[in-house]
């Protein structure tokens, strides 16, 4: 089992309804256990970017958390249950490398 983190990407002005809000607590309640860091929300961010990546994207970090699973495919999983990849939220899963 490896370390995995869920990150999210969104608009900066994008709002989350009463409705979306109880959405992603059900997805927190289902992902249960496999959640071995809650993260947090974050606020002010900063977007470096690469030499020749071309036109920046828009969206912005927005929060992230942590999950064990076996592989890369099982975290992916469990990430595509998120309720934001409806409502305009991209989601990335990255292994935590241990340092």
């Amino acid at each position: 089992m490896s370390n995995y983190v869920v990150a999210f990407r969104g608009q900066p002005s994008r709002t989350t309804s009463a409705e979306g809000e109880q959405a992603w607590g059900a997805w927190f309640g289902q992902l249960g256990p496999a959640i071995t860091d809650r993260g947090n929300r974050v606020g002010a961010t900063r977007t470096l970017t690469a030499e020749h990546r071309g036109d920046p994207r828009t969206a912005v970090l927005s929060g992230y958390f942590v999950i064990e699973a076996d592989d890369l495919d099982a975290a992916a999983g469990l990430a595509a249950g998120c309720p934001g990849l409806a409502d305009g939220v991209d989601v990335e899963v990255a292994e935590v490398v241990p340092s």
